[in-house]
């Protein structure tokens, strides 16, 4: 009995007294993007107590530093930026690159892989063969997330209170063929998760292409999404089930500590 009360002392004496020292005893945990750990590992790295640790996590998560999923905590924006690892998306890049030439070998189409920001999405890769001349997307280059498959694959795994402050109240009409009614636009999203998040678009950005999608899902939510994209007159039924594929195992390589369940655990089920 005295020896657990003089450790438990020792231990007690041992803490960094100040606040900067445990949450940064904290943070020292996570030493990749790729890091997620629960409450419990949390305090078992650190010795401090559960309560103090809790209290402090909660205020990582509010300020941006530290992010709260079902996989548990993970570096969050302020900590990824910092790093120099949210700009640039180079784990996304790197893990989809061999999937996203599979999927240019299988199906001779363009190959997309994007991210959302705000309520467009951005291009990071591109491939493709003759076809790619005439769809005039470019690395580096925006779409409205709205009406793009790329677009509507990442939205509908969000919550819809995100989806309306990502693309506003007005949704501008690109095509003939564009959802331009945010209600339209929900029912839309729900179809694509009953597809299992297969995202279908057929002229509704540009005019006589047609494309399948599929978000790249972490943790945390979508933290991607790739497409095949072809002549509006094609039939995608062929190469929709390569696209789901490809996005799935993307995200294995990307989370590998994320366990099956999790990964088909999101926001918006």
């Amino acid at each position: 009995m005295g020896d657990a009360v003089a450790t438990a002392s020792r231990t007690a004496r041992e803490l960094p007294p100040s606040m900067v020292e445990r949450m940064t005893l904290i943070l020292d945990l996570f030493t990749t993007r790729r890091t997620w750990l629960g409450l419990e590992d949390i305090v078992r790295a650190t010795g401090l107590p559960r309560s103090t640790t809790h209290r402090i996590l909660e205020q990582l998560v509010r300020l941006e530093w530290i992010e709260h999923g079902n996989a548990g905590y993970g570096l969050g924006r302020r900590a990824l930026v910092l790093g120099g690892g949210a700009g640039d998306h180079a784990d996304l890049r790197a893990a989809a690159s061999p999937y996203l030439h599979d999927l240019l070998l299988k199906t001779g189409a363009v190959i997309h892989l994007a991210v959302l920001e705000k309520g467009r999405v951005r291009y990071l890769d591109k491939l493709g063969g003759r076809f790619a001349a005439a769809v005039p997307s470019r690395v580096g280059g925006t779409a409205p997330a709205h009406c793009t498959g790329l677009g509507k694959a990442m939205l509908a795994w969000l919550e819809p209170e995100q989806v309306d402050d990502l693309v506003g109240d007005e949704l501008p009409a690109r095509t003939a063929a564009t959802i331009a009614d945010l209600d339209v636009l929900h029912r839309e999203l729900v179809r694509v998760r009953a597809r299992g998040g297969l995202a279908l678009e057929r002229g509704e950005c540009y005019p006589d292409i047609a494309c399948a999608a599929a978000a790249v899902r972490g943790p945390r939510g979508p933290v991607g999404s790739i497409s095949v994209v072809a002549a509006a007159d094609t039939a995608l039924e062929r190469m929709a089930p390569l696209v789901v594929s490809a996005a799935r195992r993307i995200a294995a390589d990307l989370f590998p500590d994320l366990d099956a369940r999790s990964r088909r655990l999101n926001v918006a089920d």
